[in-house]
């Protein structure tokens, strides 16, 4: 049949194997199957079970001796014996040939044609067939015949658990992959969100293989083809900055740049939705209909209206949905080399400017910073603003050392004249308890500044500790608020909580010194 395939090659004997069904029939089999939901806007509810979110701390990479000298081996990437894989692996081929049915996915991961690599997804539940169907990019129905052997397997077993014995196992879940068998297993966890991340880990390490660097990042496209990318961790307003109707959507959360210039890596977004309303962020709420799955969200049973404001389950709701769904989407969602690169940061301790322009050495050391700031009531167990830093800003996903990303970066940034940018969301006027976060409207014009080249144009000064370029002007914006020494009732005390920070970011640094070259590390602060 046409939606029918043979696993025999991979030890899996289950009939049949239904491949790449439509969202309509894994509509039909999710609602049979699962205690899930079609929603008043079209979408399907369904919980992802116990994890509602990734596993970090169980995620392995196998090691072999082509690779092993690659990769950034510590609490990021932990090594795992090949033996140890085999075991996991039979355990998971040994799960799935119990089920009565299971499902393949086959789809790309990179819009760029020479690029791209074939990924194949074998699971058991069609929630997660159609999370993939969503987020790798779809293959069309002609082509699946001519589709070939995939360049990579994933091997989603997760309603299985890991055998606590097994060593190198810490808990019941092991997401575990295999350069060189070009394979990824998952035991023990059904978060679905593993697969969209286990591939972006394998394009983290094919890429740079290629003279490509992978991004952590999104990206958009002004009217003269213009590509700015965004890249920050959570909470600093990448999506809602990268959000914008006047720019064509290239991709919401992974890119890489070659040769071409930048392309998305997924075909879909995967959206965060706590608290989602259709005045704060339009482009997402509008593409929560069919075809869309939230996951752990509560719903009315008997209205099926969603409560975004319901944190009961998790505060990680989540929406999967093709691209396509975003009304200003750039399909294919390929585009030129970068203009503009924008860091953001959330910084609570009102120490950064709203904007400083970076060399491409400070781009280097803020990129591999990777610095935000989490706050009491964000994240559990949090009462006072803690500085993190996070490896190019997306560790949790890289496989090379940073600063074979970081160097990429520079040569790219050199080669193609982009302009970076430090972007603080943050606090102004006075640290977390004393300023307020510097309003969205106002980081927007900052933006609209950067891409209509306004903002090059204006003075600067020298930051005195971090050494960035601040501009002393912004049309549309008061003076006062683009130095924040100047926002603080007691400027001493702003003197002395900008030296604590960038003495934070000089002992984060550190692990990567040695490593680093003289040019990344002439851009950090300077310290008395």
């Amino acid at each position: 049949m046409r939606h029918h395939i043979s696993l025999e090659y991979a030890g899996i004997r289950v009939d049949p194997v239904y491949r790449n069904l439509a969202p309509a029939k894994l509509y039909e089999h999710i609602v049979r199957q699962e205690p899930a939901a079609i929603v008043d806007s079209g979408a399907i509810a369904i919980r992802s079970g116990d994890k509602t979110g990734r596993s970090p701390a169980d995620k392995r990479l196998v090691e072999h001796p082509d690779s092993i000298r690659d990769i950034w081996w510590g609490p990021v990437n932990i090594e795992l014996d090949r033996h140890t894989y085999l075991v996991n692996r039979e355990r998971a081929i040994d799960f799935l040939n119990t089920r009565d049915h299971l499902y393949v996915l086959d789809g790309y991961a990179g819009w760029d044609p020479d690029r791209r690599i074939k990924v194949r997804v074998v699971c058991s539940r069609a929630y997660h067939a159609l999370f993939m169907h969503n987020m790798l990019i779809r293959v069309p129905e002609e082509d699946l015949p001519n589709f070939g052997e995939p360049d990579y397997t994933l091997f989603n077993a997760g309603e299985f658990p890991c055998n606590r014995l097994t060593s190198h196992m810490t808990s019941k879940t092991s997401v575990d992959i295999s350069f060189e068998d070009r394979e990824m297993v998952i035991l023990g966890t059904a978060y679905a969100g593993e697969m969209k991340k286990g591939v972006f880990t394998i394009m983290n390490y094919l890429m740079p293989k290629q003279h490509v660097l992978s991004m952590h990042c999104s990206a958009n496209e002004g009217e003269a083809g213009d590509v700015t990318l965004f890249f920050g961790l959570s909470g600093t307003g990448k999506t809602a900055l990268s959000s914008d109707p006047r720019r064509r959507l290239i991709g919401d959360d992974e890119h890489g740049w070659g040769d071409r210039g930048v392309f998305n890596i997924e075909g879909g977004c995967y959206a965060k939705v706590a608290n989602l309303s259709r005045k704060a962020e339009p482009e997402i709420y509008d593409a929560i209909r069919y075809g869309t799955i939230l996951e752990n969200v509560v719903y009315d049973e008997v209205t099926r209206a969603v409560d975004f404001a319901d944190a009961s389950i998790t505060v990680n709701t989540r929406a999967s949905y093709p691209i396509e769904y975003v009304a200003n989407a750039k399909i294919p969602c390929v585009g030129g080399h970068p203009s503009n690169i924008v860091f953001l940061t959330y910084d609570a301790f009102g120490v950064l400017p709203p904007v400083a322009k970076l060399t491409p050495g400070q781009a280097m050391y803020h990129f591999i910073s990777g610095y935000t700031a989490r706050v009491a009531g964000a994240e559990q167990g949090v009462k006072e603003p803690e500085a993190t830093f996070s490896a190019c800003l997306g560790a949790a996903f890289m496989v090379w050392p940073p600063g074979k990303y970081a160097e990429l970066l520079a040569e790219k940034m050199r080669e193609h004249d982009a302009d970076s940018w430090l972007v603080n969301t943050g606090l102004t006027g006075g640290p977390y308890g004393v300023g307020k976060r510097i309003a969205l409207r106002r980081t927007r014009r900052i933006i609209d500044a950067i891409h209509d080249k306004s903002l090059r144009e204006e003075p600067v000064r020298a930051d005195p500790v971090f050494g960035f370029a601040v501009p002393t002007a912004c049309p549309g914006l008061p003076a006062e608020l683009l130095s924040p020494r100047a926002t603080w009732a007691d400027p001493a005390a702003y003197d002395e909580q900008a030296r604590a920070l960038a003495k934070r970011f000089a002992e984060n640094f550190e692990r990567y010194r040695a490593a680093a070259s003289p040019e990344m590390l002439a851009g950090g602060p300077v310290l008395p």
